[in-house]
């Protein structure tokens, strides 16, 4: 399944954690990793976990989701105390490869078993473009055969710290060469490895219509969702990455077109060719747009 918009919420915020519910995001992020000072993570992987604990898998709207710190950096705390509570998936930073995510895949079997849950239910969503090391593997996410990964994203900020960078973007705002040649890679392993693109945060929460505008691009590009980091960004995100009407009706027309020729591998439409790819893409579309429409809007 598809998400579309995946929320951060700090892991020691209760009033933010309560709020969760209606916020109209496909997942949402219990965060232990940045958002939490070391000193009140203790408190915050207990907040998490009951939060799991009182919202069971397989009824949760939206899908709960957490991220851990590096495995060498907390995470090996952060697992134990909460994969009890069933989370749907492990969001993973500050990974160099796929040796990372299927090493993190290892512990979750084996926290699993002793939990008495599914082994391989937990998916993980690494975050990969954070460190210099990760920039160069990421390619390898082609060929590696990881089970539990549900799809890629990429982050900017650490990677500029990890490269010692003064700015990532810029002057009129667009991401440098590097952290552009980066998004795109993740886009191009993700849809190598079979799963999500997922595209990057906007810190800018007070720019709706600038968010829509990216994000919409992006989902052209072939991304399928993007971070959050405030509620109010949670609708555009959600608009852009669901086919408009506009979509909809050319994707019918295009079924259409081609069911009324069966056999036929090109045919014209509005003076244009269309083929097999662009049939593909139709029934996509057809396919995300029921999907969508039968998830709950924020409220």
């Amino acid at each position: 399944m598809n998400l579309r918009s995946w929320l951060f919420i700090p892991g020691d915020s209760q009033s933010k954690l309560d709020k969760s519910d209606g916020c109209g995001a496909d997942a949402v992020i219990l965060d232990l990793e940045d958002s939490v000072a070391a000193d009140r993570r203790p408190m915050a992987r207990k907040m998490v976990r009951a939060m799991l604990d009182a919202r069971p898998r397989g009824r949760r709207r939206p899908e709960l989701w957490v991220r851990i710190n590096p495995i060498a950096e907390g995470g090996l705390f952060d697992l134990p105390a909460i994969v009890g509570g069933n989370p749907d998936g492990i969001v993973q930073p500050k990974i160099d490869g796929p040796e990372d995510v299927l090493r993190l895949g290892h512990c979750l079997d084996a926290l699993e078993a002793a939990a008495g849950l599914d082994i391989g239910k937990i998916a993980i969503l690494p975050v990969a473009t954070e460190t210099a090391k990760a920039g160069l593997s990421i390619g390898t996410f082609a060929t590696a055969s990881v089970p539990r990964l549900i799809g890629l994203t990429w982050g900017a900020e650490d990677l500029s710290a990890a490269l010692g960078a003064s700015t990532n973007r810029t002057p009129d705002g667009a991401w440098t060469h590097t952290y552009w040649t980066m998004r795109t890679a993740t886009l191009l392993a993700a849809k190598a490895a079979g799963v999500q693109a997922i595209e990057t945060l906007d810190v800018n929460f007070r720019d709706p219509d600038g968010l829509y505008a990216t994000s919409l691009q992006a989902a052209r590009e072939g991304f399928t969702g993007r971070i959050a980091i405030h509620p109010a960004q949670v609708a555009p995100i959600n608009r852009a990455f669901t086919p408009s009407e506009d979509d909809i009706a050319f994707a019918r027309r295009v079924v259409v077109a081609f069911e009324a020729q069966p056999g036929v591998g090109t045919i014209g439409l509005d003076g244009k060719m269309i083929d097999m790819p662009h049939l593909k893409q139709a029934r996509q579309v057809l396919a995300l747009a029921e999907a969508y429409a039968e998830r709950p809007k924020a409220g």
